[in-house]
């Protein structure tokens, strides 16, 4: 199954695009990891308002509609519709007490105290809603904050209403939350091994895993955006949400926080703890078998405690290195996984062929135990502020043909291999980005070398330089290195019907004719440079 072409990709100024120039403008020199929780925040606080007014002005329609089941005849009781907490979360609005709404924060945005005033909406909405409890920022008193700053922050979001009805259908809050978190990832940069993982790889990893339903397990959730895709996935393939149960932790209590915000706000319903935790040190649950689990954690990691935990019963293929978590999330990811499960990740392609610290040894007990299904090799410059090179890797317990309770074809002591490195467009001067039919592509071939239902008749040949299914004895072979380029091969070159010895005397006479046509140019030059020469006095 060869690469699709690509299809050219449309430029148009976005609101997310609009709303990240003003906010950047009013940045000032405040670092981007301290900034962004002060933007995102009041992004979040805009968007619940105006879905909160919204619907208040739809209330209000219906109350003074004869027709209408809500109407009310005298002002009390009208007051007392627009003004029921039920008739909000009912719809999945979040209710926003009277004095913290945002156009009393509008009104506000030029005092010196509006920074308080912020802190106390927050503090009010986490009160009324409580899936928000202690999850909302309340830090925009701070020295480094200007009152300017949040009031001009304040000023640029009010020009634009996020519950608009262009934006109805649209995941308004996610976009903008994602263009943000993208790009204050590329000034942040490297973070203690941790990067934002781009929505095109999530949405790959999500489209190979196919979560139509079952537990859903990230044990490095970040922000989120695995879970949100997931959400996405099951909707657009004629699922509920309630098909998927979501399960997740993040050890960074800022993004911890942002996961819960981002899930909130999309009614999914997620338990990511009762607060931040590290999954190695403060596994939770440590009982969950997972359908699906799907994670992004920190590259080559190398202050993950692995140390303390030297005899922990998840190390089944052998005692990951302290100096690196690779190893240490692998395992993790496997004994989280049920036995008809499947589990995906990314990881630096260090990963493939390490042999320092016993990581060869581990990965060739992975190997020899049959667990390792799938390797591809993504191309680079995917990954804002770093330029480390990844892979996904797909891994089960049980290739006899039912992960998940779908039937697939037997895979036994089978392994595909893809290549995907020449995939991927720029996206800017720096990033590059897998486009709808590259991602088709990858996992299109997975499926159909697995003998997934959705894969219908498709069947799976290895394509020379894309894809190729090893046996066991062939990784073996390869002494237990998993990189893709080493199974698939050179790319098939096209026969142009040439005969072999037409084209070695036609390529001789070609390049005899260029080293000719070199000399004469080389002669000319000279006699060019003679010319230049001053005259004898």
């Amino acid at each position: 199954m060869p690469p699709r072409k690509k299809t050219a990709k449309t430029q148009e100024r976005s609101l997310e695009q609009t709303l990240w120039d003003a906010a950047d403008e009013l940045r000032s020199k405040m670092d981007s990891a301290v900034y962004k929780h002060v933007v995102l925040g009041l992004i979040f606080l805009k968007y619940v308002s105006d879905t909160f007014q919204v619907r208040r002005d739809e209330l209000a329609r219906l109350i003074d509609d004869e027709s209408s089941e809500y109407f009310m005849p005298t002002e009390a009781a009208k007051a007392s519709v627009l003004n029921d907490r039920d008739e909000y979360t009912a719809e999945g609005v979040f209710w926003i007490p009277e004095g913290h709404r945002w156009e009393d924060l509008k009104a506000a945005g030029k005092q010196a105290d509006i920074g308080a005033r912020v802190d106390r909406a927050m503090e009010a909405i986490e009160k009324e809603n409580p899936p928000l409890k202690g999850v909302l920022p309340k830090n925009y008193t701070r020295r480094e904050l200007s009152a300017a700053t949040i009031g001009g922050l304040i000023d640029t979001f009010s020009r634009h209403d996020l519950a608009a009805a262009e934006y109805t259908d649209l995941d308004v809050l996610g976009r903008v939350y994602e263009y943000f978190l993208g790009k204050f990832a590329a000034d942040e940069g490297k973070n203690a091994g941790e990067f934002y993982t781009p929505r095109s790889v999530v949405g790959l990893l999500v489209e190979m895993l196919q979560p139509f339903h079952g537990r859903v397990l990230d044990p490095a959730c970040g922000s989120g955006g695995m879970f949100v895709q997931a959400d996405a996935f099951v909707r657009a393939h004629g699922g509920v949400r309630n098909d998927i149960s979501v399960f997740g932790q993040e050890s960074n209590p800022t993004t911890w926080r942002l996961a819960k915000m981002t899930l909130a706000v999309r009614g999914i319903d997620a338990t990511l703890g009762r607060e931040w935790a590290d999954s190695f040190t403060a596994d939770a649950p440590p009982d969950l078998r997972a359908d699906f689990v799907l994670a992004t954690p920190p590259f080559n990691d190398s202050k993950w405690g692995g140390e303390l935990l030297r005899d922990d019963p998840r190390w089944v293929y052998g005692t990951p290195p302290h100096q690196n978590a690779n190893y240490a999330w692998l395992q993790h990811f496997l004994w989280h996984t049920a036995p008809t499960g499947t589990a995906g990740t990314v990881l630096a392609n260090g990963s493939l062929s390490s042999q320092q610290n016993g990581e060869g040894d581990i990965r060739a007990a992975m190997v020899d135990a049959d667990v390792v299904e799938c390797i591809v090799a993504l191309p680079p410059q995917l990954f804002y502020g770093t330029q480390i090179p990844v892979s996904l890797w797909f891994m089960t317990r049980n290739k006899a043909g039912i992960p998940n309770g779908a039937k697939t074809r037997p895979r036994t002591g089978q392994t595909v291999f893809i290549d995907a490195r020449k995939l991927g467009h720029m996206e800017t001067r720096t990033v590059r980005a897998l486009s709808p039919e590259d991602i088709a592509t990858i996992a299109d071939t997975y499926h159909a070398w697995r003998g997934s239902q959705t894969s219908g008749d498709t069947t799976y040949d290895d394509v020379p330089g894309f894809c190729y299914s090893a046996t066991t004895a062939d990784i073996r072979a390869n002494n237990y290195v998993l990189t893709p380029g080493r199974y698939v091969g050179a790319e098939e070159v096209e026969d142009d019907g040439e005969p072999v010895e037409q084209k070695i005397a036609r390529l001789t006479t070609e390049i005899r004719d260029g080293f000719k046509r070199r000399a004469e140019l080389q002669d000319a030059v000279l006699a060019a440079l003679d010319s230049l020469e001053p005259a004898d006095e």
